[in-house]
Parts: structure tokens; sequence; C-alpha cells
């Protein structure tokens, strides 16, 4: 008597996970180090919010700090500084800067234990800014689309008219 080879099996293949698209542009071991997910509305919008190279990348470092919608942003001056190759005191400035464009909110902390420790930081005002000016990008984007089709804009406007 022959055995089909349709017979069935107990064992349950294994599923090998198909690399996440970061994981097949930057490796997977780079991935792991850690990711920050900022919206590219913020890299846009740059020159719109009238801040420089510096104040971006210390805000770019804040931001890398906050991983969680209702989690706290407390990295030290110093560990900004050494990171992006500011003096303390540079970060410090910047960091005014984008408190006064209303971007961020430093909040003092002062520990039980240590006493006064490094800000906290509030990104509300910068979230609260790219919501605001999102209508603009979205605009620009609805243009962009009438401008490259058959006809161009002035044709678009007349569909819509």
């Amino acid at each position: 008597m022959a055995t089909s080879s349709a017979s069935k099996s107990n064992v349950v293949p294994i599923k090998v996970a198909e690399k996440k698209e970061s994981e097949k542009k930057w490796g997977t071991a780079v991935m792991n180090v850690g990711y920050c997910i900022l919206p590219s509305i913020l890299l846009r919008a740059q020159a719109r919010l009238l801040i420089n190279a510096q104040q971006m990348n210390v805000l770019l470092q804040l931001i890398e700090h906050w991983w969680t919608a209702d989690g706290k942003v407390y990295p030290s001056k110093d560990t900004i500084a050494g990171r992006v190759g500011l003096s303390t005191k540079q970060v410090q400035r910047h960091i005014k800067v984008l408190e006064e464009k209303g971007l961020v909110r430093r909040i003092p902390r002062v520990l039980k234990t240590q006493g006064k420790t490094s800000n906290e930081y509030d990104l509300s005002g910068l979230v609260k800014k790219l919501k605001a000016i999102e209508p603009d990008f979205r605009q620009a984007k609805k243009l962009q689309k009438a401008a490259a089709s058959p006809g161009g804009l002035k044709a678009a406007q007349a569909a819509n008219k």
C-alpha cells in the first residue's frame, strides 16, 4: 500500500517575520539601538518655525527623549551638549530661544535625594504650532498635485468652480 504524500502533519511551520522597512533601510543592528518618530512637517517647516540648524539639532535631541505622549522629557544640558558638539551654555541659550518661540517650556525639577537636577521640557507648544500650520502643508500638497495634472493649476481651479 502506498502512503499518501498529502498526509497531515501536526508540525506547525514557524513563520519568519519579514524585516520592517526601517530595518531594510538602516539595518537591524542600527535599529535595535533605538529610533525616534518625527513628523515630516517638523523638518519641512524649520524655516517657517524660524529655528536655525543648531536650535533644530537641540530640539531633535529633546524629542529623542520623548518616548510616550504623556512621558517626561528631561535630558541634561550636558548630555545634549556632548551629543551635538556644543557647550552647555550654548545649549542653554538655544533652549531659551526655543522657549521664547513657544516651542518648548522648561520646568525646573527638584529631587528629594539630589536637589535641583535637569529641567523637564514640555513640547506641547511645538505640537500646537505644528498642528496650526498643518493645513497650509496639506493645501500646498493639493496645489502641487493640481499643478502637475493635465492643464495645470488653472484647469484644476476651473474644474472646482
